[in-house]
């Protein structure tokens, strides 16, 4: 499951939330932008863009630490083509999801032999979980907020939840708050405290599960091909990437009768014309 990916769906959701947390502006004119920027394109699935009246507000939201290229760089990267297409000022933040020990989550700035370049970097644990409790929208996040008592701030969480009076976004809410309390819970204790016919019943959590399959089979596919092959072309990269699952799970079996690139090639070839 991409607890990464969940987040990003809250946030283009709801951008004026996100933008009143971290920036503190009130901006009744914002707006989600698309994720591949000039130039070549950029993987960003964990990635969302809003601009409001003056800026642009990049978050990135990241469980692990580790990724290439390096976090501290690919600020820098965004901050440049975001402001060479929108010729506006850029605020970025870094939210880490899971607590951890790592430097790179404490680190606030890009720095080379002739480059500084610093971004916001925000850890869920350290945040107070009021912020949260207190809006709707982001009540989600709360299962991931400071406290000394985890269950008690889950079993908060669970209450808030069940005041929130349009079931639709009940449903969904709930649905949210069980994929991200994952990170920090364990699942039976989630469900004794949610509703679980709630949380089945939304159909942007039922999405989000299945999205999360998808994810997995697609990992999983280029793992599979970069050990077989080595680096993968950009395009090869984007056909794979529109496989539906079970297109996926053939081309993990159909890998061990393929010799050579040119195989892969016409494999995808076939399943596009199918």
């Amino acid at each position: 499951m991409s607890f990464d990916n969940v987040c990003k769906l809250l946030a283009e959701k709801y951008p004026a939330d996100f933008v009143r947390w971290l920036i503190a502006e009130e901006s009744a004119n914002t707006k989600v932008l698309k994720t591949e920027l000039s130039l070549e394109p950029i993987r960003a699935d964990s990635v969302t863009f809003i601009q409001t009246k003056n800026r642009i507000l990049h978050i990135e939201f990241q469980t692990l630490t580790q990724s290439s290229p390096a976090i501290t760089f690919r600020m820098l990267d965004y901050s440049v083509r975001l402001k060479r297409q929108y010729k506006c000022p850029v605020v970025q933040v870094v939210i880490f999801l899971q607590e951890t020990n790592d430097e790179i989550a404490f680190t606030q700035e890009y720095v080379d032999d002739m480059t500084v370049h610093r971004y916001q970097v925000i850890r869920m644990w350290e945040q107070d979980s009021s912020v949260f409790l207190n809006n709707a929208n982001l009540l989600p996040l709360a299962t991931l907020s400071r406290t000394d008592s985890p269950q008690s701030l889950l079993s908060q969480v669970a209450k808030k939840v069940a005041t929130i009076s349009d079931r639709e976004t009940k449903q969904n809410i709930a649905g949210y708050t069980e994929i991200l309390a994952g990170l920090r819970f364990d699942k039976t204790l989630i469900r004794q405290l949610l509703s679980e016919d709630i949380m089945q019943e939304s159909v942007i959590y039922q999405d989000i599960l299945q999205k999360g399959k998808q994810q997995e089979a697609f990992s999983l596919s280029m793992s599979l091909l970069e050990e077989r092959f080595g680096d993968i072309d950009e395009s090869i990269y984007q056909k794979v990437q529109g496989l539906r699952i079970e297109q996926l799970e053939a081309l993990c079996r159909s890998l061990l009768r393929m010799s050579e690139m040119d195989d892969l090639v016409t494999w995808l070839e076939q399943q596009q014309s199918s």
